[in-house]
């Protein structure tokens, strides 16, 4: 959403884009690796509610993921605090609808980030009575620990040229940011996400529950049924899709099919009476010339009479 975001901001921001890309790239690739690790060491369980206290059951798991989790919520000296900050000043800059979108989309990640960290790693282990927990092989730690070390000197290792190498291209120079540089609306920003952060950690220190709990809160509800887009996908364009594919089924088998089979139907019929006629017999080829010259007289007497 942010490269996508900082895209549309114009030149200056087409550089932001790329920039976050390429940040982007590492911290992301580090938590689905890392998520891919905590699958692996729960047996392939992928429900949050059934984890819990793996950060002592998977250690390594636990610190790269760490990493990534700091890096995408823009904490400060991570890779996402270089390249996404940045897109929230110009979002301002271009518009405050802009800015503020962005502003909550980092509240957001915040939250549910902290919730990931919390439900995963922390708290109480919830695990199921057959599941044992143990930590990934070396070749998923080590790409892992590589991926959490670009996590946080990515950001850093790029800031300080990526923006003028791409100036060529994107027809801006995008003025070089730092750990150290701050401005208003990136302590706006860094509260937003200390926010996030703390109601994060706050709804979800308690005890959690083995299962998912029942509830009737509308927004939990659109959440668990992924804001319902497989719901709409599947009215407005699987239902559909397969109304015409069984219309045309039918169409194909009772028309199509029916007329190729009914004139083979028709012909075969056709030829079974006809074969009756050369049944090999005399008597029957003799009958049938008299027949014939009996149907050619009465034709010829009638055509007299006429």
């Amino acid at each position: 959403g942010y490269m996508m975001l900082a895209a549309g901001l114009g030149p200056a921001g087409a550089a932001l884009a790329i920039f976050h890309l390429l940040t982007h790239g590492a911290f992301k690739a580090n938590m689905f690796l890392g998520s891919g690790s905590v699958m692996h060491g729960m047996d392939e369980d992928t429900d949050m509610y059934h984890f819990g206290a793996l950060r002592k059951a998977m250690p390594i798991t636990f610190w790269t993921f760490a990493c990534g989790y700091l890096a995408i919520i823009g904490f400060p000296g991570f890779a996402g605090f270089f390249s996404k900050d940045p897109i929230i000043e110009a979002a301002w800059e271009r518009g405050w609808a802009f800015g503020l979108l962005a502003l909550v989309g980092a509240g957001i990640t915040a939250f549910y980030m902290t919730r990931l960290m919390v439900l995963t790693f922390g708290g109480e282990k919830r695990w199921r009575s057959d599941v044992h927990p143990h930590e990934s092989p070396s070749t998923m730690t080590i790409p892992l620990i590589v991926l959490a070390i670009l996590s946080v000197v990515a950001g850093f290792a790029m800031n300080g040229w990526i923006a003028g190498w791409l100036a060529p291209a994107t027809g801006a120079e995008v003025p070089e940011g730092g750990v150290f540089h701050w401005s208003l609306i990136g302590i706006i920003n860094l509260v937003v996400v200390a926010v996030g952060i703390l109601l994060g950690w706050f709804l979800n220190r308690a005890r959690v529950p083995g299962e998912e709990p029942a509830t009737s809160n509308p927004f939990a509800l659109a959440s668990r049924h992924y804001l319902y887009g497989d719901a709409i996908n599947n009215a407005v364009v699987i239902q559909p899709a397969r109304g015409i594919g069984r219309g045309v089924g039918l169409f194909d088998k009772g028309i199509i099919d029916g007329l190729v089979m009914g004139g083979s139907a028709v012909v075969a019929a056709c030829s079974q009476g006809l074969r009756k006629l050369q049944n090999g017999a005399v008597r029957t080829y003799g009958l049938t010339m008299a027949y014939g010259v009996i149907i050619v007289c009465l034709v010829v007497i009638l055509g007299r009479m006429a």
